[in-house]
């Protein structure tokens, strides 16, 4: 008995649904390693980053995709953008979607 066998060949063997049983069984556990290595701590990841965003206040060092430092100095709620204060010049200044931020360091109260 080959468990390889497709079509016809297959169909006339006694012993074809173990072929089949071993092809199921074999995707079934691809598609859980494939959901256990691949999606689920993308998942997890999403809602760090989500409770992460949710958090900032102004006041805290941010970090932004593009690799850039700064302050956060205002937020606007309603269409989800924050200012960010760059550099030591108080006058650059850049709103931004709020996504855009990676990385948070609160603020410290002296």
């Amino acid at each position: 008995m080959n468990p390889f066998i497709f079509g016809e060949a297959a169909a006339n063997n006694n012993g074809s649904w173990l072929g089949t049983l071993i092809y199921v069984v074999f995707f079934a556990v691809l598609i859980l390693v494939f959901y256990f290595m691949v999606i689920r701590p993308q998942k997890n990841e999403e809602k760090k980053r989500k409770a992460l965003l949710e958090t900032i206040a102004v006041g805290d060092s941010v970090v932004t995709t593009a690799g850039f430092y700064g302050v956060l100095i205002d937020m606007i709620d309603e269409q989800n953008i924050v200012v960010v204060e760059f550099g030591n010049n108080k006058n650059c200044r850049i709103p931004m979607k709020k996504a855009a931020i990676t990385e948070v360091e609160k603020a410290t109260i002296m």
